[in-house]
């Protein structure tokens, strides 16, 4: 797929953060990935309230699914590829269900591999592993997620450039059409790389946009303009509130519909949320300045 030119796209907000506003309980390893086996139609319903939020990408819930993930949980290979292909269906079903699911796609979350570790490496990256181990454990979930019948491979909360070249590789390899977003601080990977070799990789085949995502907002706009420095690629854009966790999340948002305007008037293409972003805060992004700039 590609991004339609000189069209503003309005992602959904976080998939973990709505289901437990709604009283899921999602700890352990899995975290929202548990519910594909357990409470699937929660899932759908989700998908389905940031759709009906104006939301027009429904990201699946397997950030934190793997093969690896699902064999340490019990379930073997058949039963971790069912999943996987669940968490593409289940988004192509809530999109199903709109009167009118067209420009409506279907991202399905390939998570970094700090997140299947469950141990907050996702944030640090340099996980001690060469670009090709990272490539070998990433491959067989991008295949089946490939095969699955999402309109594009969501590469997120991607903390490290040597896992973005072990992933822009499988990009290549694959035929896949996927965005490329890393989770940052200031103007650096989280692993402490500059921006404008991360977002460089962008210009490899099969990558339809680049940016960042799982950050604090105040971090965005020179992220966005870093990477339209360097690429010709859209830019997308989905921090989080700007809230803190402290053992429990604290301070103000930073994620409003003004801050996304800014965004947008930065240059970013395709703009939604991340942790503590809810269908209400995406909603307050559709009919404002932000959709028509």
């Amino acid at each position: 797929m590609e991004f339609p030119p000189d069209e503003i796209v309005i992602s959904d907000g976080g998939l973990a953060t709505e289901l437990e506003s709604r009283g899921y309980d999602l700890g352990g390893g899995l975290w929202s990935a548990r519910l594909l086996a357990d409470d699937p139609a929660a899932i759908r319903s989700v998908h389905a309230a940031y759709f009906a939020a104006g939301a027009r990408i429904a990201t699946t819930a397997s950030y934190q699914a793997s093969i690896d993930g699902f064999a340490g949980h019990g379930r073997d290979r058949a039963e971790a590829v069912e999943l996987l292909r669940r968490s593409v269906r289940l988004a192509v079903e809530a999109r199903a269900s709109l009167p009118d699911p067209s420009g409506r796609w279907v991202a399905a979350s390939v998570g970094p591999y700090g997140a299947a570790l469950a141990d907050g490496s996702e944030y640090r990256g340099r996980y001690g592993l060469s670009a090709e181990r990272l490539a070998d454990w990433h491959r067989p979930r991008l295949e089946v997620l490939a095969g699955a019948g999402a309109d594009v491979i969501a590469l997120e909360t991607v903390p490290d450039l040597v896992e973005a070249e072990a992933l822009v590789r499988l990009v290549g390899e694959t035929g896949v059409r996927a965005w490329l977003s890393y989770t940052i601080e200031g103007v650096r990977t989280r692993a402490g790389q500059p921006l404008a070799e991360a977002f460089a990789l962008a210009a490899e085949p099969g990558i339809v946009a680049v940016g960042v995502n799982c950050c604090d907002p105040a971090d965005a706009p020179e992220a966005i303009a870093i990477a339209n420095s360097v690429t010709d690629r859209p830019v997308i854009v989905y921090p989080n509130s700007g809230e803190q966790w402290q053992g429990r999340w604290t301070g103000p948002t930073g994620f409003t519909a003004a801050a996304a305007q800014g965004w947008i008037a930065a240059g970013a293409r395709i703009v939604g949320g991340c942790c503590r972003v809810g269908p209400e805060l995406i909603a307050s992004l559709i009919g404002s300045k932000a959709e028509r700039i």
